[in-house]
């Protein structure tokens, strides 16, 4: 390629050489030279294509022609090239215009070669990472990495920012990746290892492709989202045409494998191995898989060329048919003693229904194979078709045997089912009620007859005969439905009845409840499923019930008033005390507990009003059992007995809460009542004493407690309350529940404790009262001892004045007490107290006031008896 110089002297000035006629022919012969190779060299270039179908052939392209070109630019670029082309240029020679037009060309295909091998050199490594990097990892992280290297080329190339540079390079890529995953996937190979190995280099392969399919989307979008006017629209069939079909058929290949291990492998050896311990089975199970999948390792074609579709497709085909016959087969083998049944399919039937559809399976591919008549002349199709008729007999055997023992079963256990009653019973109906549990009757449908009205219905369907009594039975199926239904309902009804009864009330009604067992016995021992008077027995049973659940509702409604009543005694508050408004005076002992001894009395007038109402409720419900209105029914002596139980209960929790509460209000820091702290010389006392105040605690518990004695006995067996008995002339005795509750461990035990609460309180307040103690000397000191002896020793003034002082001191510092003390549920009134204090001590100071002025006036007198002595002495 190297520029032939002119043999002239090119010394001298352009404009000087450009006017000498032999200079400028000589150099416009070397021109044309130069213009003739540089043409030829444009020409060769522009006609060469990469050498092979990789994207490394196209990089090997622009570089070699970049440096092609570079060589012939830069020797147009020499000093003398450039002063010859002046030279031309100063001549105005005609040449000049066609030699510059060749030089552009030069200069622009230079330019694009020289930045098209600059861009595709960035390229480079993630193309030789595609082409000959070892693992499939390496492949997968290099087709994110090529993808956004291809991404900026088309952002900032001037020429590979077109579809027409931009589409084959991606082409080239896509055979690359192709190449590839063909290579790994080498089906000569593939089949003659691991299936595990096998089934992952399949699944590698697939990746791959799938993986470029999809980064080529994502860069699609990056590159609309950079913002760029340019965006990849390119021909996906042109790029992914081949690369899709490849996955598809390594996902074919995927499926092979996944069925040998999983359908056959998986599945079948691990149950053979399991059931029937038969090696020379297994062996033969292995014989049959590698049979079907022998013709994957002898294939004639490239599964991987697009023109061999319909090959690989037959034998697809052949493949699954194949599967689909030997997969059946150990499918019906391996299920024969429990085979799977479809939804509401009842075993035998559902056994047949099960093998017919194996059966049909099966049909279908020999039908396949019929009309395919390569695949049926083939050895293979042979023995597909031998295996179908192995199968299909023994298919016919089962069914037939399934049937047989179905028929014979159904012919002699029918008529011993339909003589079972149509009940069953947990106790004997004979046994006397004692209890609230009653006797439970079961519906005795028998199951088997359900299963054979339903087998007997898929027979029919199935084609196949049915007994005649099964057939008959059948027919009676909606009879039978709505027999068990009613009767269901009815038991449950008779059961949800029997709940709602108490055992008061299971005795009361016993009459009523042997009367309704007789007439279920008849279900029991009686009535059998082809009796004919099963609808009277389920009217009658069932009316008899309706006539029990009235009665009881009645019972119950009247039990919800008598309930009520014992509610509201129980309710009853024995313990209302006086109230008192802020600022208001409290009571004090006596008047707080006879203010709650006179609200007892009323609130007891009221309960023993609702008591006395009881009877004639329970007369009531004597006159809707019994049809009698005495009070004193023997029917009703248990109920009578129970009603009186619960009218105990409900008087000892009666009194029981309201000692409770009593209890509460003496422990709760809220003054009830108040009571005074005197002065009684020469003890400070309380007043009441605490013994008087104990004792009205103790008779407010015994007045509670007495409240029932106004609620009287009732005789024994009836509701009817006990006449008060006249033991002695003078004595009277009425039998009351107090003799009863009074003697609950319960009350005893509440009522000691409120006692010990009240003594331990008014302990504690005689203790606040021991501080007063120091003022004692107040009054037990004798008074008049006291003033003599100090008339005899005739003190000076200042010992008067310390007696006072103390004296007042002692009045000033009562006022200063507090005179209030609230403790639990008594306030102490501390005011008489001080006012008896602070007056013995104002007595004293009177006391002492007139001895100082008795003594002040006989000095005085004394003295001036002295001045009158003293003056007439004068």
């Amino acid at each position: 390629l190297k520029m032939e110089m002119p043999a002239v002297n090119l010394d001298g000035e352009v404009t000087v050489l450009a006017t000498v006629p032999e200079v400028v022919q000589s150099l416009k012969s070397c021109a044309v030279t130069w213009q003739k190779l540089i043409s030829r060299v444009l020409e060769e270039q522009l006609k060469k294509v990469p050498q092979g179908n990789g994207p490394l052939a196209e990089v090997d392209l622009w570089r070699e022609k970049n440096t092609t070109l570079s060589a012939l630019a830069e020797q147009i670029n020499l000093p003398e090239v450039q002063k010859v082309l002046e030279i031309l240029q100063e001549a105005e020679s005609e040449f000049t215009g066609e030699l510059q037009i060749v030089l552009g060309d030069l200069k622009k295909h230079h330019m694009e070669a020289q930045e098209n091998a600059k861009f595709l050199s960035t390229l480079e490594r993630h193309l030789k990472n595609l082409s000959a990097g070892t693992g499939v990892d390496v492949i997968s992280n290099t087709i994110p990495s090529l993808l956004n290297a291809l991404r900026v080329v088309w952002i900032m190339s001037r020429h590979y920012n077109r579809d027409e540079r931009m589409v084959p390079l991606l082409e080239r890529i896509s055979w690359e990746i192709s190449a590839r995953a063909r290579k790994v996937v080498d089906l000569p190979t593939l089949f003659k290892e691991d299936i595990a190995a096998a089934k992952m280099k399949v699944t590698e392969a697939k990746n791959t492709l799938e993986q470029w399919k999809k980064c080529y989307f994502i860069t699609c979008n990056q590159v609309e989202e950079s913002g760029s006017e340019r965006y990849w629209k390119f021909d996906v069939k042109r790029l992914f045409e081949k690369t899709d079909y490849m996955v598809s058929i390594c996902q074919d290949l995927h499926d092979i494998f996944q069925v040998v291990t999983e359908e056959l492998y998986n599945i079948f050896i691990p149950e053979l191995t399991t059931v029937t311990e038969n090696p020379k089975g297994i062996d033969e199970l292995r014989r049959e898989v590698n049979v079907i999948i022998g013709p994957m390792e002898d294939l004639t074609f490239d599964p991987f060329n697009m023109e061999s579709a319909r090959d690989w497709a037959f034998v697809m085909e052949e493949f699954r048919e194949d599967v689909r016959v030997e997969v059946v087969k150990q499918i019906f083998v391996q299920n024969l003693k429990d085979p799977p049944l479809y939804k509401n399919h009842p075993p035998v039937a559902g056994a047949i229904s099960w093998s017919r559809s194996l059966f049909c399976r099966i049909k279908h591919t020999i039908t396949r194979f019929q009309e395919e008549e390569e695949l049926l002349a083939t050895e293979r199709g042979k023995e597909v078709k031998q295996i179908y008729l192995q199968v299909a007999k023994k298919m016919k055997e089962y069914e037939d045997q399934k049937y047989r023992q179905w028929r014979e079963r159904t012919e002699q256990m029918l008529p011993l089912l339909l003589k079972d009653t149509l009940l069953t019973v947990s106790s004997a109906t004979e046994e006397p009620v004692t209890t609230k549990k009653s006797v439970c009757f079961t519906l005795n449908f028998p199951p088997e007859i359900q299963e054979i009205i339903i087998e007997a219905k898929y027979m029919e369907q199935l084609g196949l005969p049915v007994p005649e009594m099964a057939r008959y039975v059948a027919l009676q199926e909606d009879k039978y439905l709505r027999y068990t239904s009613r009767l269901k309902a009815m038991l449950d009804r008779y059961h949800k009845l029997m709940e709602m009864m108490n055992e008061a009330e299971t005795k009361l009604l016993d009459d009523y409840i042997q009367e309704l067992w007789r007439i279920l016995k008849a279900g029991h021992k009686r009535l059998t499923w082809k009796s004919v008077g099963i609808g009277e027995f389920i009217v009658q049973c069932t009316q008899t019930i309706g006539k029990l659940e009235l009665l009881v509702h009645q019972i119950h409604n009247i039990s919800e008033d008598i309930s009520s009543k014992l509610q509201s005694i129980e309710s009853t508050n024995l313990y209302k005390f006086p109230r008192s408004k802020n600022g208001d005076k409290l009571p004090g002992a006596k008047e707080f507990f006879d203010y709650v001894k006179r609200e007892q009395a009323i609130d007891v007038e009221h309960m023993v009003k609702k008591y006395s109402a009881i009877p004639q409720l329970l007369i009531e419900v004597e006159g809707r059992v019994a049809n009698t209105n005495s009070g004193k029914s023997p029917k009703l002596a248990s109920y009578y007995a129970y009603w009186e139980n619960r009218i105990y209960q409900v008087l000892t929790q009666l009194i029981v809460k309201n000692l409770q509460a009593f209890n509460a209000a003496v422990l709760a820091n809220v003054p009830l009542l108040q009571i005074e702290a005197v002065l009684s010389v020469p003890e400070i006392t309380l007043q009441p004493n605490a013994s008087e105040i104990e004792k009205m605690t103790v008779q407010s518990i015994q007045d509670c407690v007495e409240v029932t004695k106004h609620v009287v006995r009732w005789m024994h067996g009836t509701c009817i309350e006990c006449p008060p008995q006249h033991v002695k002339a003078d004595e009277v005795v009425t039998f009351s529940f107090y003799s009863d509750v009074s003697q609950s461990p319960v009350i005893i035990e509440q009522a000691v404790l409120i006692t010990q609460n009240v003594h331990k309180l008014l302990a504690s307040l005689s203790e606040c009262l021991n501080q007063w103690k120091r003022y004692d000397l107040l009054w037990k000191s004798d008074k008049g001892s006291v003033l003599d002896r100090l008339a005899a020793e005739k003190p000076a003034c200042v010992i008067f004045d310390e007696h006072l002082q103390f004296y007042m001191k002692v009045a000033q510092e009562v006022t200063k007490q507090p005179l209030i003390k609230d403790e639990q549920f008594i306030r102490l009134q501390l005011a008489p107290l001080a006012s008896a204090v602070q007056e013995n001590a104002k007595s004293w100071v009177m006391s002492l006031g007139k001895l100082l002025n008795e003594l002040a006036r006989e000095e005085l007198f004394s003295l001036q008896d002295e001045i009158q002595v003293g003056v007439f002495s004068l």
